[in-house]
This record gives C-alpha cells, structure tokens and sequence, in this order.
C-alpha cells in the first residue's frame, strides 16, 4: 500500500506502450519534458531572431532564457494551468516565474500554434530519425539470413497451397523488399516535413508585421530564422492557425504501411512455425502454454500482428481531423492527436524491436523442410518425366496417360490412406520407365526446381537492399533484448 499522500501507480491505468513496450528513447521522444523543453527553446528562438532583427530584447534577456531551458517546474505549470484553463499561457508563466527579466518578451507576436505546432513537427520528425535505424537493422538481419539460405530449396505456396519450389533465402526477400519501400516511404515522410514557423494567429503573420512596422522583409526573415535554428530547411509557405492537418494523414499513413508489412512477414513467420519449418527464437526457460508444456507458440510475431493492427487503424485519426478542421483552425484536432500520433511511433518502435529480435534468431529446420518437399516434388516432376521419356523414344501421349494413373493412385495414398507420397516407387516399379530409371535421381534433385532463385538473392541483396543501408552502418548495433 503507498503511504499517505503517495501515488498509488499501480492504481491508475499506464499505457502498456510505455509501461510495457518502448524503448526509452522513443518514450521521452513523446514524454511532458521533451514537449515543453522544446517549447521553450521555441520561444528562446523566437527572442534571439527578433532581437537579431531589431526589437528591443536585451542580451540579458537571452542569457536568463537560456539558463532556465531545462528548469521546469512541472507542480507550478499544472497549478497555472488548473487556473488558467490554458497549456501554453501556463507555460509562458512557469517559464515567466524564473525569468523575470525575460517575462515581458516571451511569446512575443506569437500563438499558442507557434509552440504546439512546430513542437510536434520536431518530435515527429525526432521519431522519424528514431525509427529508421530500427528499420534498417531488420533489412540487415534478414538481409544476412536471406544470402545464407540463399540456396535452401523450400515448398512455396499461392493460396496456401504448395506451388513450385522457391528458397528459403528467396522468400525472405520478400518480406525485405516490402521493408525497403518502407524505408524509402519513412525517409521521404520525414524529409518532406517542413516547419510551420512564425505564422500568427490566422497564419497572416499580421501581429509581426505589426512588431516591424509594417517591414514585410524582415517578417520573412524572422520566419526563416527561427525555422533554421529548429533545424529546418523550410516552413509551409502558408498555415492558417495550425499547419494542414494532411501532413499528419502522411505521416501516419507510411507507419500504417510498415505495420502492413510486418504483420505479413510475421504472419508467414507463424505459419511456418506450425509447419515446423522455421521458427523465431524460444529461449530455455521460456513457456509456450500454462496447460501444454510441449508448446512453442511463436508469441513473439503474435505480438508483432496484434500491434501492427492496432497501428495500421491510427491513420483512421488524422483522415477524420483533416477532414473537419473548419476554415482557419478548430480545436476538435487536439485531444485527438495527443493520442495518436504519439501511439503510432510508439507502436511502430516496438514492433521493429521485436522483429529485430526474431530476425535475428531465426531457426531453420531443413530436414522438415526437405521432407515437405518429398511429398509434393514427385506431382512437380511429372513434366520433367514425360520430357525424358520423350527423349528416350517414348511416346507422349501415352506417357502423360501412364503418369496420370500413377499421380492418381499415388494421391489416393496420401488423402484416402494417410501416407506417404509413392509415386516415384510406381515409377521405378513399372517396366515402361525402365529407360530413364537411372535419371529419376538427376530429375527429382529439388536445386533444379528453384529456377534463378538464389541468383536473384544474390542480385537483389547486392544492388537493392545493401545500398540503402549504407547511410546507417554507424547505428546498426548488436542483437537486441526483447522486452516483456
């Protein structure tokens, strides 16, 4: 039990996306103190072009906003805001209580969207530049296992139904090319932001053309300014109160697209692991089921799926606010965003944690892999028969009809009675065939159904997946922990 006057937290609702999942930094990228540190960094910016561009603030002025970026008295600003009824003037005077010599030009000429919105702009475009050196160590993890199993022959499936043969490695490539599309999406998403900058209330920056008496130069130069301290090469040319709401639709579009992809790798993942065939890593101590000890369940791409779902449905969010936002701006947009925005990079982190982590324990079991493919290679060799048959003076036609009753007897085998595929045994067991008997091995070897598989690995791997990953060598780091 806490104590008198402690906070119980284990008695209020934590979101599992933190509480549970995250990773640190993504947790702090959307955390109180990274918001309104940034928010007073946005106003020292503020100040400093102003002050550059002929206002009357004081050196004295910057020097006491600077030393006071990180002081926030958090107890103050929610008691200013219980009075208030407003974030940012609570801010503007828990910032104002510690610098008294500041307080008069702090937000000066500016709206509550000035520090809102360009802060949300940062931390997304902070959770972007978090985000792709995750994605990018996946690519690489799958990138090595798909070049090793480059060569394995392995059933495919349209339908999910066994097809003709691909590689283990080629499969993998699959899923890594989706992930490349993301990571082309993720950086342009993120490249394609730009800042709202100094707009005003309405966007007509009218109360700083006011500040410059009238001076339309230098209102575009204080934009320009206080948009290159925050690390931005641009702003929106034109705002109302809030920057378009359709930036949000595409940001949170491309991570819907990426919870897309990982949930069908992940779903693949599962499926082989019920065919045994692969399976993402169980530690030693791990429990599959409180009732069945034998169980391996892969819980690791389970959780992938769950949270891809949940990701992939947040773009519903910002689709629905762009759509209302009356005229200059409504404030039906706030509460809104405060979740989802925030929700999807958090979601998008932990399942490129945690696929990082079943990428890079991947088992593969090629003797069960092997055995699927006796079963249905002898079906997939029929052709390859007919055509030696052919060349060793047979007759077509009554060749195919041959097969065609021994495919059929052997099928009945496998569904009627439960066994194993006997079609080859037929075939070495009857006289017709005896012309190419010594060359049933050469035809049913599986390496020569996989057609260019593992030459198109090699060159996919070469010219399309490792060249995008180069710009993140430096962060690729060691294999990861995975969480609860």
């Amino acid at each position: 039990m806490a104590a008198p006057g402690e906070e119980d937290v284990m008695a209020r609702y934590r979101s599992p996306l933190v509480s549970r999942y995250a990773s640190a930094e993504m947790a702090y990228n959307f955390s109180e103190r990274k918001k309104f540190g940034t928010w007073r960094r946005l106003w020292l910016y503020l100040a400093q072009a102003e002050k550059s561009l002929g206002l009357s603030i004081t050196d004295e002025q910057i020097r006491e906003m600077e030393a006071n970026l990180d002081n926030i008295d958090f107890k103050m600003a929610a008691e200013e805001e219980k009075k208030l009824r407003h974030d940012v003037m609570a801010h503007v005077h828990t910032f104002a209580h510690c610098c008294p010599k500041a307080a008069a030009i702090i937000h000066l000429g500016a709206t509550s969207c000035y520090v809102g919105d360009n802060t949300d702009l940062i931390v997304l475009r902070d959770g972007f530049n978090l985000l792709l050196p995750k994605l990018a160590r996946v690519i690489s993890r799958l990138a090595d296992f798909a070049e090793k199993y480059a060569d394995m022959p392995a059933l495919g499936f349209t339908h999910y139904q066994p097809a003709q043969l691909t590689t283990v490695g080629k499969r993998c490539c699959l899923w890594i090319q989706d992930l490349c599309m993301d990571l082309q999406n993720l950086e342009r998403a993120r490249d394609d932001l730009r800042f709202r900058g100094v707009k005003g209330t309405t966007g007509t920056q009218a109360s700083f053309l006011q500040l410059f008496e009238g001076d339309h130069s230098k209102v575009e130069e204080l934009d320009r300014l206080v948009t290159a301290k925050a690390g931005f090469k641009r702003a929106y040319m034109v705002t109302g109160q809030t920057y378009s709401r359709k930036v949000d639709i595409g940001v949170l579009a491309v991570l819907a697209s990426l919870g897309a992809s990982v949930h069908k790798i992940c779903t693949d993942i599962r499926l082989l692991a019920n065919l045994k065939e692969i399976e993402e890593p169980f530690e030693k101590d791990q429990i599959g089921s409180s009732a069945m000890p034998y169980k391996r369940n892969p819980m690791r791409s389970e959780r992938c799926c769950s949270l891809a779902r949940h990701l992939m449905t947040l773009v519903m969010d910002p689709l629905q606010t762009a759509a209302v936002q009356w005229f200059e701006r409504t404030l039906d947009d706030s509460a809104n965003r405060r979740v989802c925005l925030a929700e999807a990079f958090l979601t998008a982190d932990i399942i490129l944690s945690t696929l990082q982590n079943v990428s890079e324990g991947l088992v593969v079991y090629p003797k069960v892999i092997e055995r699927r493919i006796q079963q249905e290679l002898p079906f997939m060799a029929t052709e390859n028969i007919i055509m030696a048959m052919v060349k060793a003076g047979g007759n077509r036609q009554e060749c195919h009809e041959k097969i065609r009753v021994l495919s059929q007897q052997a099928a009945a085998v496998v569904k009627q009675e439960g066994g194993d595929n006997d079609f080859i045994a037929r075939v070495r067991a009857d006289p017709y065939f005896s012309p190419i008997h010594k060359q049933l091995e050469s035809l049913l070897d599986p390496s020569s159904f996989t057609g260019r598989a593992p030459q198109q690995v090699a060159k996919f791997l070469k010219e399309e997946v490792r060249p995008v990953l180069i710009p993140y060598q430096s962060k690729m780091g060691g294999k990861i922990e995975l969480a609860l």
